[in-house]
């Protein structure tokens, strides 16, 4: 039924706007950072107060998201999506227009609700309007719409931000996410979850342990990231010398080397899901472990920030691939989970990070994610041995009910 009803579908239409989506959410959560000082010095907060407004986004995304995927697990994907795209609309606004300290947190906690729902829907959407064997490629176009938030959207949100304030910056936002909210009404399918496929019957195959156990891979994976990256600032400025303007050359490099690792890793999904993961997380020692011994060089330090970044970033596609197959049934819900596993282990890896930073010094941030790092290896090896139930040939089996037009 898919292969008729794909005719009257445009794929690249449907991607393009789901990319757009996932950039303006991602411009959204990451702003916060850039302009902290602002928002601070405006709402009369500590920078730790205004810190939360991340953590807030962040719980929204791990918790709500998946809570939310379970509770409109019936409903078409169009119809969450489109409903999704004007939830965060509206909680922008409040930041944008006159939300005070208290309200600006909850708001912060709807908007990471509804990007976890929206990614979950989108991956959904994405893979049912492609051949099987480009759902990896499929997936990686809504996890690229986010990474590049973070390599373009962040800089050029800040500097908005620092000439019209920070809630100009949130103006744009809304104002961008106005029109990708009409791009979405005016291209994307219909996407209806199975007659049979039931909120607690997928909840039973999305949290089974198989699907666990990958997702524990995306943890380790991103915590050994973070765990060095989250303090890459000071160790650039206590072991390789650098400080002022150097620094964002370095930030930059690691933000388009997640963009490149998220839109190349799609490839290598489709190739080999379970093999990348265990290269991704390899990759990711190696280059922390070339950060830590030549970090008095700034040019084997900038390669090695791009290989993090790149290969690190490179597992996200190959890990939802994973997890949508190894879910079967449970395939919708279980789309949400990985965004979920990523901000826990971004959590942990910075705060892991940050103990060892404190207590021995900017290396042993490097040296803690490096031992992260061989703990994912060994599990990602693990995962590799794990099979699909019901030998499904295709991950993501969601949109099997039909795509179709509105």
């Amino acid at each position: 039924m898919i292969a008729t009803t794909r005719k009257r579908v445009r794929p690249a239409a449907v991607l393009a706007a789901l990319f757009a989506g996932a950039f303006v959410m991602g411009c959204a959560e990451m702003l916060v950072v850039g302009m902290i000082d602002l928002i601070a010095a405006d709402l009369s907060v500590s920078l730790a107060a205004a810190g939360a407004l991340v953590t807030a986004n962040a719980l929204g995304l791990a918790i709500g998201g998946p809570l939310l995927t379970f509770l409109t697990t019936r409903f078409d994907r169009r119809q969450v999506l489109l409903a999704t795209a004007s939830v965060f609309l509206a909680a922008n606004l409040l930041p944008a227009l006159f939300a005070d300290y208290p309200m600006f947190l909850v708001a912060r906690v709807v908007i990471g609700a509804a990007q976890g729902l929206f990614i979950a829907a989108a991956m959904v959407t994405a893979t049912s309007i492609v051949p099987p064997e480009r759902t990896g490629r499929a997936m990686s176009v809504v996890i690229s719409g986010f990474a590049t938030s973070s390599a373009l959207g962040l800089p050029i949100g800040t500097l908005l931000g620092q000439s019209v304030g920070w809630r100009g910056s949130f103006v744009a936002v809304v104002i961008v996410a106005a029109a990708v909210l009409v791009v979405l009404f005016v291209v994307l399918p219909s996407v209806p979850t199975d007659a049979g496929s039931g909120a607690v019957g997928q909840a039973r195959h999305a949290f089974a342990p198989r699907v666990l156990a990958v997702l524990s891979v995306s943890f380790l994976t991103f915590a050994a990231m973070l765990a060095a990256i989250t303090y890459l600032v000071p160790f650039l400025a206590e072991l390789t010398g650098l400080t002022g303007p150097l620094v964002t050359v370095y930030l930059l490099v690691y933000g388009i080397s997640t963009t490149l690792g998220s839109a190349i890793g799609g490839r290598f999904a489709d190739a080999n899901a379970a093999r990348m993961l265990i290269v991704g997380a390899l990759g990711v020692l190696i280059s922390l472990g070339a950060l830590l011994l030549f970090g008095g060089n700034p040019w084997i330090v900038g390669l090695s920030v791009l290989g993090i970044g790149m290969l690190g970033m490179g597992t996200a596609p190959s890990i939802q691939h994973r997890v949508v197959a190894l879910a079967g049934p449970g395939a919708p819900l279980a789309a949400s989970l990985p965004a979920s596993a990523v901000n826990v282990g971004i959590a942990f890896g910075s705060l892991a990070g940050g103990i060892a930073l404190e207590q021995w010094g900017e290396a042993f941030a490097v040296i803690v994610g490096m031992g992260i790092a061989v703990v994912a290896i060994v599990v990602a090896w693990g995962t590799s041995f794990l099979q699909a139930p019901a030998a499904s040939g295709r991950p993501v089996e969601a949109g099997s009910a039909g795509v179709r037009r509105r």
